[in-house]
Formats: C-alpha cells, structure tokens, sequence
C-alpha cells in the first residue's frame, strides 16, 4: 500500500508543544521503515488547520483522489484537521474507499466501525480545543479590557510594555502625534497635508511605513488619545496615560464634522460670505456689479430662498467693513495693554486657588453622579430593559462625560482654577481684534467673528451681531480700558452668568 507523508507546525501559541516539521518528518520516516510503509510522497506545511484551505492538504487529498496512494501517515489526527471541514472530507473519502490506511504513531486507526468512530471523536476533540482556546483567549481579552488595559497593539505614539503587559507612551513620537492633533484643530491642514508633514519629519508607523491619510483619518478620531478605549464597538476607560486633552480633541471632531460637510465651488472669493443671514433665516449672498465707470462693487443682499422677504436693501461690501471694524475697535487691546492685563491675571491665581475648593468639591459630586449612571445603565442592560445599541450609545456619552470631568478636576487640583487659562484666551483674543484691524485681513475677521459670536444678521443695511458675553461687556466697557483688573472681572462676571 501507498501512503503520502504529511508534517504541520503551527507557528500559533496552542501548538507549541507539537514537535517541529522536521522532527515530525524524521520521527515518521523511522516508523514507515519500521513498519515497512511504502511513501510515495511528502508533503509539509507551516499553517493552522482551524480554518479549511490549506494548499499542501488540499493537494495530498488530489493525489489520493487521482489513485496516487491509498494512505497517509501523519504523527496524529489533529495534524490532518482541526475543523469540521476537513476532518469531513478524511472520513468521507474513507468511506468511499479512496483511504484505505491512516498511520499515525501516537493514534491507532483502522477503517473500521470502530475505527471510523475513533477517529470522529479525535477529530472533534482537536476542534473542541481549539474552539475553548479561542473562547479563552476571547474572554481573557474582554477582561484586560475591563480591567482598563488595552489588548492588542498599541496605537502610534504608545508602545506595549512586554513585561507590565501594560501601554507606555512612546517618548519619541508621542510629540509628533500630539501635534498632528494640534495643527488640525488650527482648521488650516487637510488630510494629505498632515500626511505630508508626518513625512517630513520622518513620523513613521510602529511598522515602520509612511504615514497614510487614512491612517491620519483614523488617528484623528481615536479616543484613545484622550484615555479611553473603543473595543468591538464600546467605549471603556482606560489605565494609560492620555497624550491629549478631550477639549482639544472634541474642537479636532467638530472640525472633521464640518469639513465632511459638501463643500459648493466658490465662484468668488467675497470676504465676508458665510457671516450673516438674513431676518427671514435665508442665507446673505454676495454678488460683484460693475459700474457703467469700469469701477467694480460687492454688494450683500438675503438670497429669498426661504420665501418672500421685507429685507429690500443691497449693503456694500465697504460699509460692511466700516460697521466691522467700529466692533473690532471696541473690543480691541493692544499689546502694551495686553502684557499688563495677563500680567494682573498672573497675581490673582493664588487668590483663586483658594475660591476653587468648592468647584472641586462640586464637580467630584458630579464625578460621582456620573459614575451611579453608569452602574444604573449597566443594571438596566442586563435586565434586558434596553437593547445592546441603546447600551452602548449611552454609556459612551457619560463615559465621555466622566472623561472631561476628569480634566475639570485635574485641572482644578493642579492649577487652583479653571477660569484663568480661558481668561488668558480672552485677552489675547482682543489683543487679535487690534492686530487684524492693523492688518486689515478681511477673511481672519470674518473667522474671528465667528468664533467669538452668533446669530449674525444683516437687517435695514445694519450689521447686528450678538457676541458672546465677555466680548459684549468688553465692547460696553471699551472706554474704560486702562483698568487693568477689569478683564478677569469681567471673564468672572460672564462665566457667573453662563
């Protein structure tokens, strides 16, 4: 009788206590000779058998199945088939009489009732091991992940710890990544140009390739970043440090938002486009005449696509600009100004140190309401009152919630207050009022604009603007500018009122 040798090593972690490839080869060729077994070919293969598909095993079966032998002589039978598939098709073509002889050194088979039986029950056993392996490693996993520890390959800028089993961050790319984050919520890098910057200087994966733009895609809405972890669709906190704050990477998600909106192709570049809409909640569009003259004028006027409109009037771009510029001028502080006013700031941290003790203790209780939500939601999930869906979308708001908590009492905790870094912004914002009225930028005051306000109408050829409320008293109190203490009151005053 013919037989055909088969050897297998899995390079995966269950079969490592299977003898190598080579050491099944010399081990089987001294108990063909013993046994006097004629081989008629050989056949090796490095590749699990949980799935079907092997190449080596489905071209052994071919020879059988053309008549080129009528045995197989393999160390044991989960060498042949650790799947129902496989193990299948042996026992088929056993019963088909295309196997006459299976020989194995650690199993004894014959193609009998008996035998056949054996031989089902050692194929089954290989594939029950290899599905409680599975089911282990699986659990196992989800348990790490509950415990707060990530289970797989650290993302870029963090490297798994081989001896804590933990996530430490990468030192000499952890920068690089924060700053990918950091120039994206400037608004003036796009995707490809952030991958062309990672480039630049030299920002590789843990792989060691370039930088992707979908890799750049996928970085920028990684929660990992901001301590948390996305596992199989939810949302867990997380033991490792986070590279970035969650107001940064909230302002990078309300971006992304925005730039995945359709963008129209502009025909014209007008300055102030975008800033106002109309009473009747139509959008104000921009529009060039030209003069019988040659001389060319923009004009802003409510498109009507929301139906009939009162507003009848055109408004220059120039007497826009003028109406722009009084704003600005009220809101302004110049340099000189600035540096005294930050330097007022600076004095009043200790005494606000001091006034925080009362926030901390008011968000800890809000920490702690947080943290009874979510037991109270998980009870509620495994009470069967709401779906898995609802579940997880819930438990990802408050954990995001818990999150920020987090960086408000950190933040509380370390630097006495959390007033004063918004503070800073805010005088250094008006000292770029005063800097774009040098500049005359008609795009960055259109944007500045934005940023400090809302609901901007166009009305009777009248610019109303409704600015946030620190800039509303800084506009009311503009003439009173060489007071230097009255900007943080007035920060105080307006957070008081929010």
């Amino acid at each position: 009788m013919k037989y055909i040798l088969y050897a297998r090593k899995s390079t995966e972690d269950e079969d490592r206590q299977i003898l190598s490839i080579e050491a099944q080869v010399f081990e089987l060729k001294e108990f063909a000779a013993k046994e006097k077994l004629e081989i008629v070919a050989s056949f090796q293969e490095a590749k699990t058998a949980k799935e079907p598909g092997r190449i080596k095993f489905a071209e052994m079966l071919s020879l059988i199945e053309k008549g080129k032998a009528e045995g197989i002589l393999s160390w044991n039978p989960d060498r042949l088939a650790r799947n129902s598939v496989d193990g299948g098709r042996i026992i088929h073509m056993i019963d088909r009489g295309l196997i006459k002889s299976l020989k194995f050194p650690t199993f004894w088979f014959e193609p009998t009732p008996q035998g056949l039986f054996m031989l089902q029950i050692a194929f089954g056993q290989s594939k029950y091991y290899v599905d409680a392996l599975r089911e282990n490693v699986t659990r196992g996993m989800r348990q790490k992940v509950r415990n707060g520890v990530w289970p797989s390959k650290a993302p870029l800028g963090y490297l798994n710890n081989p001896k804590t089993r933990g996530i430490d961050i990468d030192r000499e790319k952890a920068q690089k990544v924060k700053k990918i984050f950091e120039l994206y919520a400037t608004g003036s890098y796009n995707l490809r140009e952030l991958a062309e910057w990672c480039k630049r200087i030299n920002l590789k994966s843990n792989l060691e390739w370039n930088i992707a733009i979908s890799q750049v895609h996928k970085i920028l809405q990684n929660v990992f970043y901001i301590g948390l972890m996305k596992y199989k669709g939810e949302i867990y906190e997380a033991t490792h440090e986070p590279l970035i704050l969650k107001k940064l990477f909230d302002k990078v998600q309300e971006i992304m938002r925005e730039k995945g909106k359709p963008q129209k192709v502009k025909k014209h570049n007008f300055a102030f486009l975008g800033l106002m809409k109309c009473p009747c909640s139509a959008t104000i569009t921009a529009e060039k005449k030209i003069k019988p003259s040659g001389k060319e004028y923009i004009y802003y006027r409510c498109t009507k696509k929301k139906g009939p409109c009162q507003e009848k009037h055109f408004l220059r771009q120039e007497e826009l600009y003028t109406q722009i510029k009084s704003f600005l001028q009220k809101v302004s502080l110049s340099s000189h100004d600035t540096k005294k006013v930050l330097s007022e700031l600076d004095k009043e941290e200790s005494q606000a140190k001091e006034q925080s003790k009362i926030t901390v203790q008011n968000l800890k209780a809000s920490f702690s309401e947080i943290e009874k939500k979510l037991e109270k939601l998980l009870d509620v999930y495994l009470a069967e009152t709401i779906t898995a869906e609802e579940y997880v979308s819930r438990k990802e708001k408050l954990v995001k919630q818990k999150v920020g908590l987090q960086e408000q009492i950190r933040d509380f905790e370390q630097k006495g207050l959390s007033w004063l870094e918004p503070a800073r912004e805010f005088v250094l914002s008006l000292n770029q009022a005063s800097k774009l009225l040098e500049s005359e930028n008609k795009t960055e005051m259109t944007t500045f604009l934005k940023n400090i306000g809302s609901n901007c109408i166009l009305q009777n050829r009248q610019l109303i603007f409704s600015p946030k409320i620190q800039y509303e008293l800084a506009a009311e109190q503009s003439e009173a500018a060489s007071n230097d203490l009255r900007f943080s009151k007035m920060w105080t005053q307006a957070d008081s009122n929010r």
